[in-house]
């Protein structure tokens, strides 16, 4: 694998700020008090990273999108099937309480990943995008986890 250009790292890290502000709203009570009496409740615990996840997820649909682009045919009609998959599963799977959604999450992420490594096997994806997505998605499963648990 070849190195992670500094921009996509740095973004990359910026993106997990609002998984792990949830997550340590809800790990620091005072912390958790702090930020929903200042941010609301829309920006503190569960429901910073709930809602965000969603939005990742969907963002990550787009990625995916871009990536099957770049071939033609059969692969390029696989590439766009798969591309929506991360979307639809964070429309239909987040609900039913902090608890169903974060965990669902959990599996919409974790399947992400596979989904970024057939996009990397086939030759869509750079070769550094496994290094990036690896990192990102083990701190985003340990943040949606404080909420499972």
């Amino acid at each position: 694998m070849t190195r992670i250009p500094l921009s996509a790292l740095i973004l990359g890290l910026a993106g997990l700020i609002p998984f792990v502000w949830g997550a340590l709203t809800q790990l620091s009570p005072a912390l958790g008090q702090w930020s929903l009496s200042s941010l609301g409740g829309r920006f503190t615990g569960p429901y910073v990273g709930l809602a965000y996840g969603q939005v990742i997820l969907a963002f990550m649909s787009g990625v995916l999108w871009g990536f099957a682009t770049k071939t033609t045919g059969g692969r390029a009609a696989t590439g766009y099937a798969l591309s929506v998959i991360p979307a639809l599963w964070a429309f239909f799977m987040v609900g039913g309480g902090p608890v169903a959604a974060a965990t669902n999450l959990i599996f919409g992420f974790l399947g992400l990943l596979i989904l970024d490594w057939f996009f990397v096997l086939w030759g869509l994806a750079p070769r550094w995008w496994m290094s990036l997505r690896i990192g990102l998605t083990a701190v985003v499963v340990l943040s949606l986890g404080v909420t499972v648990l």
